[in-house]
């Protein structure tokens, strides 16, 4: 299961390949976070995880990040929503996942994903829009059963 600390984890073992990705010093990293330069050089050593605050604000800030976004095998700001539970099943645009993404279900317009690297699972529908993440792939089920009950009851129209 994912957690904010592994996820926490995750990025600060990564985070000086990240920062200079971005052509940043770490003082520059350090105002942006809002983090000192002790505790940044001390993530950077590997002494020290960065907290959830500022695993959230490298993903935001860095959200359009190639190697972030291999990292994760999604959308930083998606993998957020997932880790922290808040609303995943807002329905938000997706390119489609035609690289890190393997489709394990199609029913009507909607279809079941699993991320190559993260292992989560994703519902979009025929327009590559995201209504449902999930790390529980019974979970994923059960929802594209209820997403495909209503598309049926309603006709073809988004919520």
């Amino acid at each position: 299961m994912h957690t904010k600390e592994t996820f926490s984890e995750l990025i600060s073992s990564k985070l000086k390949l990240i920062r200079t990705e971005q052509g940043l010093s770490q003082e520059e990293l350090c105002t942006l976070v809002g983090i000192s330069k002790k505790t940044l050089i001390q993530i950077e050593k590997r002494r020290l995880n960065a907290n959830w605050t500022t695993t959230v604000a490298i993903c935001a800030l860095f959200n359009q990040s190639p190697y972030l976004y291999s990292l994760i095998g999604d959308q930083p700001i998606e993998f957020i929503r997932l880790v922290a539970h808040t609303d995943p099943s807002l329905a938000t645009k997706t390119l489609g996942g035609h690289v890190w993404w393997t489709t394990i279900e199609h029913q009507g317009k909607y279809r079941i994903q699993q991320n190559m690297v993260s292992q989560h699972y994703r519902i979009l529908d025929h327009d590559d829009f995201r209504w449902f993440s999930t790390f529980d792939r019974d979970e994923a089920f059960r929802k594209l059963i209820e997403l495909r009950s209503t598309q049926d009851e309603q006709g073809d129209t988004k919520k």
